[in-house]
């Protein structure tokens, strides 16, 4: 649900810059599409259920979960590996971005959350996710409203920059960031 604002943002910056755009009906078919209203209704009804009556559907939704995002993912690997040729045309600058923007990001978090008053865990954590990128929800979103752009590169971007940059060097960095600041 967090992402979604953030994709709208982004849909908005591709395609509401350019007078010839209809970015209010492209708003309007992301918060009224199909996986939106699935997400909203299935926290709906786990709300107003709970958790003891949906455990027998755990080997659905929970169960299966992780084989289907394995899937998802191989799927927008073997994407991005068709438009390689995209990645290389731009290739540092989309590297240095994956890694600058994150950390940017990471220390703004940080600092929010040192200004709100969380403890070193939760600043860490508050920086952690204002540096991450959106590995499923973004990717996919973008692949169905901008169908020209480019796999090769935001696939690549989020999952083979950032992602493993976050891992070995960011998440220590953000660690260290809300250690000085708390």
């Amino acid at each position: 649900i967090l992402e979604i604002v953030g994709i709208i943002v982004a849909l908005y910056l591709a395609n509401g810059s350019t007078e010839d755009s209809n970015w209010k009906s492209a708003l309007s078919e992301i918060v009224r599409g199909r996986s939106i209203a699935i997400l909203i209704i299935g926290l709906l009804i786990g709300s107003i259920v709970g958790a003891e009556r949906l455990a027998p559907t755990d080997p659905l939704f929970v169960g299966l979960f992780t084989g289907v995002l394995t899937l998802f993912l191989i799927e927008l690997g073997a994407i991005a590996a068709e438009r390689l040729r995209d990645f290389k045309a731009v290739g540092i600058r989309v590297v240095l971005l994956g890694i600058a923007i994150p950390m940017i990001n990471g220390f703004l978090g940080a600092l929010a959350g040192a200004a709100a008053g969380m403890s070193t865990g939760g600043v860490a954590v508050m920086a952690t996710l204002a540096g991450s990128a959106s590995y499923i929800a973004a990717p996919a979103a973008v692949r169905v409203a901008l169908p020209k752009a480019s796999a090769g590169i935001y696939v690549t971007a989020s999952l083979g920059v950032t992602f493993p940059f976050n891992l070995t060097l960011g998440i220590p960095l953000f660690i260290a960031m809300a250690k000085a600041l708390t």
